[in-house]
């Protein structure tokens, strides 16, 4: 997996230990909390536990997106395998500055882009709460197609997959 991706207005890089105030900002959002969930990340040392689990979680690729012109990070992209599905996850997140400006779709697009070059990850899924649909729209826009809803940890959820076929 490439640890180093560009855009045109975009860099991509796998998260470090130096994110950690990036990482308390991003996931104490509103929507963060409200579609993500709290992790519970609010000082330096749950930050650097939350990063290092992260780094050290087999199949799990996060990338901190920062704007190229002036190296701001402003949001992720991950891709992961979640035990409760049979592919991999894509998912992606922003500072709230940041919404409306088309980056989480160019930094998205770029990672399925590059994944799709192989094999393994024909089938890419998205998962998302059914009353997000700021990441519904993304998702639609990014070519990935409604599969079905499933009910995990008692919550439901809609899977996306870039399968038109299903999966």
């Amino acid at each position: 997996m490439q640890k180093y991706i560009t855009t045109d207005r975009l860099c991509l890089r796998f998260i470090a230990m130096e994110d950690t105030e990036f990482i308390i900002s991003l996931v104490n959002t509103e929507g963060w909390l409200t579609f993500i969930g709290d992790r519970n990340v609010h000082t330096q040392s749950e930050a650097r536990t939350y990063i290092e689990k992260l780094l050290n979680t087999e199949d799990l690729f996060y990338w901190v997106v920062s704007l190229k012109e002036h190296n701001i990070p402003i949001g992720i992209v991950s891709f992961l395998k979640r035990a409760y599905l049979e592919h991999f996850d894509i998912g992606f997140a922003l500072l709230p500055d940041f919404y409306g400006h088309g980056y989480a779709y160019e930094a998205t697009r770029e990672v399925l882009s590059m994944v799709s070059k192989n094999p393994i990850y024909r089938t890419v899924l998205a998962t998302v709460i059914p009353h997000n649909t700021k990441s519904i729209n993304l998702l639609k826009k990014l070519g990935l197609y409604f599969d079905k809803e499933i009910n995990y940890e008692n919550s439901k959820l809609h899977i996306y997959t870039t399968n038109q076929m299903g999966i």
